[in-house]
């Protein structure tokens, strides 16, 4: 098939062209009839005015694919500035049947359950389509930022012998008779790559079953991770997702500005120096006990609002979370040791990333799980790879869908996900 998009349509004026897609949008008027086609790049307007056009229009239904030869012509009304008229149609498929919303709406009218439940035709619409395709360009700029910094991307594992995140529940599952678990992160393998390639990162799926039905929670989503090593500790690790994150919003820009403007976003810019603050003051910043572990929701907006209001940014680490909220393998900060050298990245006043310096000596790993009282052999061949040398290191992970739901401003994570997973869904 010789077809042309219909982005592509300004370059064509005069001359005769195909075009492909799915059937947008019909309008019937008494003189003449119109026909909104939909393709991965826009939307099209063909004039039907022959008699014979219009029977075979009025016989079709939206979201029929078709595919329509005729000629470009000028039309400033139209999108673009130009129309397709003298059409030959010709159906590619069955007459569709009509999902149960209008897509050709500027906006969804069905209730979120609703969509999810039809995501295969839901996901068509120009507002759910875009916040993807800011997903996809968001990954090639993450992908392009860190290979420019020298880093190898891996693939690791998502069966996995034992739970990676301590205290996190695991989706457990039979493998080949033996207890296995669905890969909670890369956190474990791409540790041990760092004493390979030095720096690595990964794009893949992870999975969490922790019981919580929020809007910002999902059983699976993608997590964007990587790991460096030769660190001086936890502000190496900041700086370079503080470069990460500016190559992700550049590409965004470049690759998806259609999809921006459909979506009315303008990408946040993400300052030279991102402001940090150490848990115990974020506390006082969000009136919160000083003895939380913890920050809580609310305690997260508040610094959202504290870092608007004196920094005129979007982002705020938080650094120095203690020790007993974070991992085994969190590297306590050497001058308080009760507290750790991780950090968190609000977002819009939400978390969005987490990360830290990790421990890289053997006997600190085994006195560290001795410490907390949790069995070395369920890790052990981990912990003994630290044993082989691993240089000080550190690293950060993403998750992709909540930075959606943050750059757009969708009130629930699923907005922003194509085919979620939670508590209770596991179809389609």
């Amino acid at each position: 098939m010789r077809r042309i998009l219909s982005a592509h349509l300004p370059a064509h004026v005069g001359e005769r062209v195909t075009l492909a897609g799915w059937l947008h949008r019909r309008r019937l008027l008494k003189s003449v009839a119109f026909l909104i086609l939909r393709d991965a790049s826009g939307l099209a307007q063909v004039v039907v005015a022959a008699p014979e056009g219009r029977a075979r229009l009025e016989a079709l239904t939206e979201e029929t694919v078709v595919e329509i030869t005729g000629t470009v012509v000028a039309n400033g009304t139209a999108p673009a500035g130009v129309e397709v008229v003298e059409p030959a149609i010709r159906v590619l498929g069955e007459r569709a049947v009509p999902p149960p919303f209008d897509l050709f709406r500027p906006a969804l009218a069905a209730t979120l359950p609703t969509q999810l439940d039809h995501a295969s035709a839901s996901l068509r619409h120009p507002t759910r389509a875009a916040a993807l395709r800011l997903g996809a360009a968001a990954v090639g700029g993450f992908r392009r930022a860190l290979d420019e910094r020298g880093f190898v991307e891996i693939h690791t594992p998502k069966l996995v012998g034992s739970a990676t995140e301590s205290g996190a529940n695991v989706f457990a599952l039979d493998y080949f008779g033996r207890r296995a678990y669905l890969a909670q992160s890369p956190q474990f393998y791409k540790q041990l790559m760092v004493g390979v390639f030095e720096r690595v990162y990964e794009v893949g799926p992870v999975f969490r079953a922790e019981p919580h039905d929020t809007v910002r929670h999902l059983a699976q989503y993608t997590s964007l991770d990587a790991e460096l090593g030769f660190i001086e500790d936890h502000r190496d690790v900041m700086a370079v997702l503080r470069d990460t994150l500016a190559g992700m919003m550049a590409a965004i820009a470049e690759r998806a500005a259609p999809a921006l403007a459909a979506l009315r976003v303008t990408p946040p810019e993400v300052p030279a120096e991102i402001p940090a603050v150490h848990f115990t003051e974020a506390l006082q910043i969000a009136g919160a006990d000083p003895d939380e572990p913890d920050l809580a929701p609310a305690d997260e907006r508040a610094l959202g609002e504290w870092a608007r209001r004196e920094h005129g940014c979007e982002f705020v680490f938080v650094t120095g979370y203690p020790m007993a909220k974070r991992p085994f393998y969190t590297h306590p900060d050497p001058l308080r040791p009760a507290y750790s050298n991780g950090f968190d990245l609000l977002f819009r006043g939400m978390e969005l990333v987490t990360g830290g310096q990790r421990l890289h000596r053997h006997a600190d790993y085994l006195a560290a799980l001795a410490a907390r009282g949790e069995p070395l052999a369920p890790v052990r061949s981990y912990v003994d790879a630290f044993a082989h040398g691993i240089p000080p290191h550190g690293g950060f992970a993403i998750g992709l869908e909540r930075f959606l739901s943050r750059l757009t401003g969708a009130a629930n994570v699923r907005e922003v996900t194509a085919f979620p997973r939670d508590l209770h869904r596991l179809t389609p």
